[in-house]
């Protein structure tokens, strides 16, 4: 289950990354993906 979310994030992941415009916006993404599949793992324990 956990394999699962950790690939939709990180699918999720390279589409954010291909729709922000710049380096600042590409960090902010990443961040944001990765505090979500935290979360997502977190919940799933």
């Amino acid at each position: 289950m956990v394999r699962k979310i950790v690939t939709l994030g990180l699918v999720a992941g390279m589409f954010t990354l291909a729709a922000c415009n710049t380096v600042a916006g590409a960090g902010k993404d990443v961040s944001s993906v990765g505090h979500a599949t935290t979360k997502a793992a977190d919940s799933n324990k």
